[in-house]
């Protein structure tokens, strides 16, 4: 059994990476100066690293993956990983209520993605029919809304306390509408939320309307 101080062999530290004023990038593992390729090579490799200010010493590890995230999608033409309704709709929720929601959205959405990328790909890669590629997106939509739904519950305090054996996507799928006196008023977060939800809520029901006209 390992000791809380031993480390496994396999699991390294992060690389450092120092920025100098001119924006060149030193990697101080291998004393060598790398370009933004080199890190993107770097993080497709499962190799981590942080990058400082060699001057500061500030954090500017998150500004520097933004940066290469860029540069791939210059590098990608027009074949980009992030459509342009993609960025519209990411730069409107900043300054938004539910801006604090989205990450943990968007980090649910590609972990699971990842987990899964070798499945995916042997399915599209079989999916020579459009029935087939249909029903493989339709597959992805479903998940996607679980997904949401699992999302939910993090910024909900009272969310399992009311049904601690729920499952993602139950409620979505059990709840019924409930008649009111008169309009509540809601919150502008729980107005985006609502909003998000029904958005996908249509998408599903628009791919299983498809799905019954096949």
């Amino acid at each position: 059994m390992l000791n809380k101080s031993d480390q496994p062999a396999d699991k390294k530290e992060p690389v450092v990476i120092k920025k100098y004023a001119n924006r060149r990038l030193y990697n101080t593992e291998t004393s060598t100066y790398v370009t933004l390729d080199d890190l993107a090579a770097m993080v497709k490799g499962e190799r981590d690293f942080v990058v400082f200010d060699a001057k500061t010493g500030d954090d500017l590890t998150h500004s520097v993956l933004t940066q290469i995230i860029v540069d791939q999608e210059h590098q990608k033409g027009s074949e980009t990983l992030l459509p342009i309704p993609f960025l519209r709709q990411l730069i409107r929720f900043y300054g938004a209520s539910i801006e604090r929601f989205v990450p943990s959205y968007l980090q649910i959405s590609l972990e699971m993605l990842a987990k899964e990328q070798e499945r995916y790909r042997k399915q599209f890669a079989g999916a020579f029919t459009p029935a087939g590629a249909f029903e493989a997106y339709q597959e992805q939509a479903r998940k996607n809304l679980a997904m949401f739904e699992q999302a939910m519950t993090m910024f909900s305090p009272f969310g399992h306390a009311k049904n601690p054996g729920a499952k993602p996507g139950d409620e979505a799928k059990k709840a019924e509408p409930v008649k009111a006196a008169g309009p509540a008023p809601v919150s502008g977060q729980a107005e985006e939320i609502a909003e998000l939800k029904t958005q996908l809520a249509t998408i599903q029901s628009k791919l299983e309307k498809l799905s019954d006209g096949k």
